[in-house]
């Protein structure tokens, strides 16, 4: 798939892009089935690179700068600049394996949000300041170039707040099942109320930790999600402790679940709105506010797919990314 032609941002015109469902993974690679849908004329731009030469770094290191930045990993050292926001109770690595997929055609920045992985610890919850945050990562780390940003769930949501707010950091937009709209973040006050049940006191193991947290999310996906903040600190400490702030986001389910009234004009770039068929975070009533603040938004749904899309069709999730990217 080739690059877009620059010429073309001025037409403000898009090329729908495919409903794609779990058949089109079967057998085939990610990007079949999408190699004869015409180019559409925006994009990531080459940045003035003829020839891309492409690794993976040996060793992705994960840096701060300070107190109030954020932690985040880089892979790739050249092509289109992409950063991946993760949702609630994630980290940055939850997006490794696409990452590596990318890195070898693309520079891929995974953060983790406040609050969340190795990143400070704030006293309140605010989506224009988790926004503002991203905004000053991505200044200090590329000195103002634009990035192609992907966003799920509450990092969808910051993805769409820094895209309204910073609309010259955001070259295009991937949301991933959720819309800008004020709604109950469904099923995380039971993992909320399990993961605080656990005694991490007496707590001696994971397992025991996952036995603790079973009558409350009985899926094992979901605890081993969920139970990847758990820390063991070195000795002579040595004790269990959440690697994220869950008293904060525990007691901010409400606000994480509304949105913002920032006043901000509509994002004039691309947006791609990923939906997963098997999810309810994107219903048809939301399509409007959405087309509102993104008048160039296509939404993609994803069959055989629930909220953690990404995950449940991981090679058709990887196919549309690339799509996305031009890669």
């Amino acid at each position: 798939m080739g690059r877009p032609q620059r010429s073309g941002r001025d037409s403000g015109q898009d090329v729908p892009l495919p409903r794609l469902s779990a058949a089109d993974r079967a057998g085939q690679p990610p990007r079949r089935g999408l190699a004869s849908i015409p180019e559409p004329a925006v994009g990531v731009g080459r940045r003035g690179t003829a020839t891309l030469a492409h690794r993976l770094l040996a060793a992705a290191a994960v840096t701060k700068r300070g107190t109030a930045k954020l932690a985040r990993i880089h892979l790739g050292t050249a092509g289109p600049r992409v950063v991946f926001l993760h949702g609630l109770f994630g980290q940055g690595r939850n997006w490794t394996t696409v990452a590596k997929a990318l890195s070898a055609q693309a520079q891929v920045t995974l953060v983790d949000l406040p609050n969340h992985g190795r990143s400070p610890w704030t006293d309140h919850f605010s989506y224009p300041e988790m926004a503002g945050q991203v905004a000053d990562l991505l200044r200090a780390d590329q000195g103002g170039e634009p990035y192609a940003v992907v966003g799920h769930s509450m990092g969808g949501k910051t993805a769409m707040v820094l895209a309204l707010l910073h609309p010259e950091l955001v070259e295009r937009l991937c949301v991933v099942d959720v819309s800008p709209v004020s709604r109950r973040v469904s099923g995380f006050e039971t993992y909320v109320r399990g993961m605080r049940s656990i005694d991490l006191g007496t707590l001696t193991d994971r397992s025991s930790a996952d036995a603790q947290l079973q009558p409350y999310v009985p899926e094992p996906a979901i605890r081993g999600f969920l139970l990847q903040n758990l820390r063991r600190d070195h000795p002579p400490a040595g004790g269990w402790r959440w690697q994220m702030n869950l008293d904060l986001l525990g007691d901010h389910l409400t606000d994480m679940g509304g949105w913002p009234d920032l006043g901000a004009e509509p994002y004039p770039g691309p947006v791609l709105w990923l939906a997963g068929a098997e999810s309810r975070y994107v219903r048809p009533e939301y399509a409007q506010v959405m087309r509102t603040l993104f008048p160039r938004v296509q939404l993609v749904t994803v069959k055989g797919a629930g909220h953690w899309l990404h995950s449940d069709q991981p090679e058709v999730f990887l196919a549309i990314i690339r799509r996305f990217l031009h890669l």
